[in-house]
């Protein structure tokens, strides 16, 4: 993404099962104390830190599923600086706003 990379990569076991480091943070996704990322999500960037400090590895995993779907309903070609910036303040919004933008033609996948 242009952001030092890493950004699908950050793995983190189930909520009960410590990351590598066993370092917690108060998740603000969740509203509770829970394992936190092994490492900041991408580098050189100011928002990599902040989720790095404030967002649980359980919360990343939903992320990265978010962050699929906008990908593919936007038809982002990450190669462009307008996507990457894009995708990073659906991320902020997601994580610290009023949640990711839904495109206005998404329609939520039926349950049978």
């Amino acid at each position: 993404m242009g952001c030092g990379g890493g950004m699908m990569a950050q793995k983190a076991g189930p909520e009960g099962e410590p990351n590598k480091t066993g370092r917690k943070v108060f998740c603000v996704k969740f509203q509770r104390e829970m394992y936190g990322l092994d490492e900041t999500p991408f580098d050189n960037h100011p928002l990599g830190q902040k989720i790095y400090e404030n967002v649980s590895g359980e919360a990343w995993k939903l992320w990265v599923e978010q962050m699929k779907m906008i990908m593919n309903e936007y038809r982002l070609n990450l190669g462009t600086r307008e996507a990457q910036e894009f995708l990073l303040e659906q991320m902020d919004k997601y994580f610290f706003g009023e949640g990711a933008a839904l495109p206005p033609d998404y329609v939520p996948p039926q349950k049978a």
